[in-house]
């Protein structure tokens, strides 16, 4: 892993440095070309210019018949004035040449013109091109005359009206401007290969920051897939990578969560199959075999009809699960009154709130108080949160149930004095599995199926529910549900008796 993500990383920067140096390489030599091409160009107009309006100026005062005697009788003057006017300008080479292109004067940058021209003279086709233009330009070796490519400006001389008489080279090599260019070049190599070898240290040292926390995570998820949660990932640095370390110990932890969950569930649910199963075969041997006389018939079978119904229950709950996690259970939101079903829920309550003589209080904002929700789906978690209120109540104890209006919401509560829930359960009480009384001594038919089925059934109607307690003082749920107006008559409520039963019921009983 780490040979691919470090292959990965150079050959990138790899690519990008070259390219970028190539790109700055042709952007820089094109521009000194360009500029140096241009000084150059100039720098020989110029040059020439002036030369030319030398020799014809002392060619007119001189005297001379023709322009070959003028030169033949002042070669070495004009040599030594030319080179004089172009004494700024010691890398050109300037030359002066009859009609036939022969080599007249030039100054001493040709002291041994053998080393640098192929020929005596100037090409017969250069002059002829010259002939016809005043002026002309080359950015070669001048027709063959030069052995290596030279930038020349070269100007017809006039001996009279447009006579020609002569001409003015003004050369300078390119090799000069090749020699910078190749040494630019070498520049640039040297330095992308010290960009590289920073690149190599900087790419190998950030990639095992990088990697090292990932071949950590690696192994702890190895790890986990052989079933050990207790690995953690070190955390180093306040960077993205230290973040995700956090995330996956956070993960790690969850997961130890919900594989302690599990097995508790399998416990759970495994005594709570086999219990009623052993309790119902053993209790039908009994009456099989004789064992229990027939009198005592009524009593074991409703002992076999809860122990049924409890199974039942269990079997209820993890099909629900089920159907919740695929997706499958849906929900018809209709309106209807919440006070009503309260109402009725307390009432089939009645007979162990008695047990426990509790004392119970009923409070609602308002006689009918609609909201907008599945009806059974909020009675099965309602009357749920209701039955661990009574269950986990203490003898004596309060029992209240509230319905409160707030904005557009109306909240339901239940509360309850009793054992209550212990802080470090309270993360825990709405997740899959999970039951506080692992000892099975209050809760002994509870799978730890039921809040987590209410919270699934809440969130899916976009609502919230949350739970409060002081472990071995009170425990309260409370949830919310979206309020709406009266429905149609058609969707009334028509159990009034109920209604009228309950609703005179004062603030305990």
């Amino acid at each position: 892993m780490f040979k691919s993500v470090f292959t990965k990383y150079i050959t990138a920067f790899m690519l990008i440095i070259i390219i970028s140096f190539t790109i700055l390489a042709s952007i820089i030599s094109s521009m000194v070309t360009s500029y140096s091409n241009e000084n150059t160009q100039d720098l020989l107009n110029r040059t020439a210019k002036n030369v030319k309006r030398y020799i014809e100026y002392e060619y007119s005062v001189s005297g001379y018949d023709s322009f070959d005697q003028y030169i033949a009788n002042n070669g070495s003057r004009v040599g030594y004035d030319i080179t004089t006017l172009a004494m700024f300008t010691t890398d050109c080479i300037i030359m002066i040449t009859d009609r036939q292109g022969n080599l007249a004067v030039s100054n001493g940058n040709v002291a041994n013109l053998s080393e640098i021209t192929e020929m005596d003279a100037i090409p017969q086709t250069v002059l002829d091109a010259l002939s016809d233009q005043p002026s002309m330009k080359w950015s070669d070796t001048l027709g063959g005359f030069f052995r290596e490519s030279h930038q020349t400006y070269a100007l017809r001389i006039a001996a009279g009206e447009n006579e020609f008489a002569g001409a003015v080279f003004v050369c300078a090599s390119i090799e000069s401007l090749n020699e910078l260019i190749s040494i630019m070049a070498k520049t640039i190599i040297m330095a992308s290969l010290w960009v590289v070898l920073e690149v190599l240290i900087a790419v190998y040292f950030i990639s095992e920051k990088i990697i090292g926390p990932l071949k950590d995570m690696s192994r702890a998820a190895k790890s986990f897939a052989a079933g050990h949660f207790d690995v953690r990932v070190p955390v180093i640095g306040h960077d993205e990578v230290s973040e995700l370390a956090v995330a996956f110990n956070n993960m790690a932890t969850s997961l130890a969560n919900l594989e302690d969950m599990r097995r508790t569930f399998l416990g759970n649910v495994s005594h709570d199959l086999r219990t009623p199963m052993h309790n119902i075969a053993g209790f039908i041997d009994e009456i099989l075999d004789g064992t229990i006389p027939p009198e005592k018939y009524d009593y074991y079978l409703n002992v076999i009809a809860t122990e049924v119904r409890r199974l039942s229950r269990l079997v209820s709950s993890l099909l629900d699960i089920s159907r919740i996690q695929a997706g499958d259970r849906k929900f018809t939101m209709a309106p209807f009154d919440i006070c009503e079903m309260a109402r009725q829920i307390l009432i089939s309550f009645e007979q162990k709130i008695d047990e426990k003589h509790l004392d119970v209080s009923f409070m609602c904002d308002e006689d009918k108080m609609y909201v907008m929700a599945d009806r059974d789906a909020i009675y099965q978690i309602f009357y749920n949160i209701c039955d661990n209120g009574v269950k986990f109540s203490r003898d004596g104890g309060k029992y209240r149930i509230s319905l409160r209006n707030k904005d557009k919401k109306v909240v339901v509560s239940v509360f309850n004095e009793g054992i209550g829930i212990s802080e470090e359960d309270i993360p825990f009480v709405f997740d899959r599995f999970y039951k506080s009384d692992r000892s099975r001594g209050l809760d002994k038919t509870g799978t730890g199926l039921g809040l987590f089925i209410a919270k699934t059934i809440i969130d899916a109607h976009g609502e919230e529910i949350s739970v409060k307690s002081a472990y071995g003082e009170n425990c309260e749920f409370i949830f919310t549900l979206q309020r709406t107006h009266e429905p149609l008559k058609k969707y009334s409520n028509k159990n009034v008796s109920s209604q009228n039963g309950i609703g005179q019921m004062g603030a305990s009983s």
